[in-house]
């Protein structure tokens, strides 16, 4: 390294001996000096300038940040080596900052030279360098699990050219070589214990795994490629079926989306007819009223014009009458009273009926009956739409559910392990077994508060909510117990029914006696008739709304099944009375 100081330093002082005046060749030719040395002041784990430099023992210079953090990862090996010419140290190396490189490297930051575009063939952090090159890493084109190091196209001509590498494998760079080395007996692992399942070197097959069913490598890896093949080969066939599969989706989806959109149309269309007719019949309804008013209002108007006439008349003769009879002269008078007392007749002398003031008001009952009419078709003819809606149903070919299990064994493979949640726990019910039992006692439990918890009923829930297909098993001792499932939503806090099992319709429970069963839900009684037995089964199928309850002994005998749709996921429920229950683990 003091070789490559040496000639920076000259490098150096030649660029700060070109003038100004010099001409643009000559700077050039001296930077592409300085490009040609910046590679032997470059760190070769980051590939960049030096950065705090250290130097090794061995004599190799890296930033300090990049050989610690190569160093960590040697640790646990607690063998470090230098990452260039691979020299190994049993102790890890104390680093000292090499202050005359840090102040060379600083120096060829400032003089603003810039570095030579990188070669392509360069080793990247992220590539597999080269182990043989020395200096610049280039990328390995081969990694070589015999000799266990990677090589550049130039350093591997020798695998191919000389004779005694003929047998040697070449695979892809590899950066994990190393852990093809068997760290107990530092020997390339060609073995591999089946007993064991991990591989070997040849010395591990005489020693610690002396006795053991061992093949070489090659020949597990020949069993196992065959069974990959298979599983590559279903696993492609399955990529297949479901691109059929998204295939015949896709089509659903377009036909969905063009019935919808013919349907949403014609809906359209025909409500736009129905508000068109409906605006006829308005406007229609309006005109022939507007119409009848303009009658009866001419009638009235008519009319009310001769009532005003006649009442002007009766005026005037009233003031006639009025001046004659202040007349003084008697002769007079009765000279002129003839002619002014004789009233003229009117047209129609008779008083005016006027009729109830409903007007129009039978108008709007009749219109109003329509709307009831209306209303109620609609209602009526609305749910026979709202459902036709609600039954399109698009079938997946999915392959159908499996059948209810017949046997304990069938049932077996769905087995659901089961424990308790302490928070759910009623004081006067101890858990005991890994939460997996649970005892009334008088003695009241010291659980802390919590709302989850039941207060008055002798309940526990599970802590594991139930989906899909489950099997449960649980062994009672005592005068009964009931079995249950519920929705965690089931009400805790009191002594309703709205918090006891089997009384609401947020759970089902089973009653188990010594001489007989009794399913309740939603406050629903049901006698079951069956085998006693110390032992029930449960079977919940959550996706086909399936529950079953089993009495379990050397048969199995089914004691009741419901049908129906579950809309939460379910929780395991007991409510022992005067009896020690608990969940079964299942194998």
């Amino acid at each position: 390294m003091l070789r490559s100081e040496l000639r920076l330093v000259s490098l150096l002082r030649k660029k700060n001996s070109v003038s100004q005046s010099s001409s643009t060749a000559s700077v050039e030719m001296a930077q592409k000096g300085v490009h040609l040395d910046r590679e032997s002041f470059s760190c070769s784990i980051c590939l960049d300038l030096l950065k705090d430099p250290v130097t090794v023992t061995c004599g190799h210079s890296f930033c300090m940040n990049c050989i610690q953090s190569y160093w960590d990862t040697e640790d646990e090996k607690k063998i470090y080596s230098c990452p260039q010419c691979r020299q190994t140290f049993t102790l890890r190396p104390v680093l000292m900052k090499n202050t005359m490189l840090a102040v060379l490297v600083e120096e060829l930051k400032k003089s603003g030279l810039q570095a030579a575009p990188d070669d392509p063939s360069n080793a990247q952090p992220q590539d597999v360098a080269c182990d043989v090159c020395s200096g610049r890493k280039l990328k390995a084109v081969k990694s070589c699990l015999v000799c266990l190091i990677s090589f550049c196209e130039k350093h591997l001509q020798s695998h191919y050219e000389s004779p005694a590498y003929a047998k040697h494998k070449l695979v892809e760079p590899s950066k994990t070589l190393q852990e093809n080395i068997c760290s107990r007996h530092d020997e390339v692992m060609k073995m591999f214990c089946r007993t064991d399942q991990q591989s070997i070197c040849y010395l591990c097959s005489v020693d610690q795994h002396k006795g053991h069913d061992t093949v070489s490598a090659a020949a597990e890896r020949t069993e196992r490629q065959k069974d990959l093949e298979e599983s590559r080969e279903n696993i492609q066939q399955r990529i297949q079926d479901r691109e059929e599969d998204v295939k015949l989706l896709q089509q659903e989806v377009e036909a969905i989306n063009s019935s919808a959109d013919k349907a949403v149309d014609h809906s359209q269309k025909i409500f736009s007819q129905l508000i068109r007719l409906m605006e006829k019949r308005r406007s229609d309804v309006e005109q022939q009223v507007r119409s009848q008013q303009e009658r009866e209002v001419s009638r009235v108007k008519e009319l009310q014009e001769k009532l005003e006439q006649e009442i002007t008349e009766l005026k005037r003769k009233d003031a006639d009458l009025q001046k004659l009879s202040l007349t003084e002269d008697h002769n007079q008078f009765l000279h002129s009273y003839p002619s002014v007392s004789e009233p003229g007749q009117p047209a129609d002398s008779s008083r005016i009926n006027i009729r109830p003031l409903r007007y129009f008001e039978e108008v709007t009952a009749a219109v109003s009956e329509v709307r009831e009419k209306l209303q109620d078709l609609l209602t009526e003819t609305w749910t026979n739409v709202s459902q036709a809606v609600t039954e399109v149903d698009v079938l997946l070919s999915e392959p159908p559910e499996p059948a209810e299990p017949k046997t304990r064994a069938g049932f077996l493979r769905y087995s659901k392990r089961i424990t308790l949640d302490p928070n759910t726990a009623n004081r006067r019910l101890l858990l005991s077994d890994g939460n997996r039992r649970a005892t009334l006692t008088e003695q009241l439990q010291s659980y802390p508060d919590h709302p989850d918890r039941f207060t008055v009923w002798a309940q526990v829930l599970s802590r594991e909510s139930l989906t899909g297909r489950c099997y449960w098993e649980v062994d009672w001792r005592g005068k009964g117990v009931r079995v249950a499932v519920a929705y965690k939503t089931i009400s805790r806090a009191g002594n309703s029914d709205d918090c006891r099992f089997g009384f609401n319709d947020k759970s089902w429970r089973l009653n188990c006696f010594a001489d007989k069963y009794e399913f309740i839900h939603n406050k629903v009684d049901t006698d079951v008739s069956g085998p006693p037995s110390s032992r029930v089964g449960v079977y919940l199928d959550h996706r086909a709304g399936i529950l079953s309850f089993y009495s379990v002994s050397e048969t199995m005998t089914l004691l009741h099944r419901v049908k129906t749709t579950f809309t939460e996921p379910l929780h395991a429920g007991l409510l022992p009375y005067e009896a020690s229950v608990e969940f079964i683990e299942l194998k």
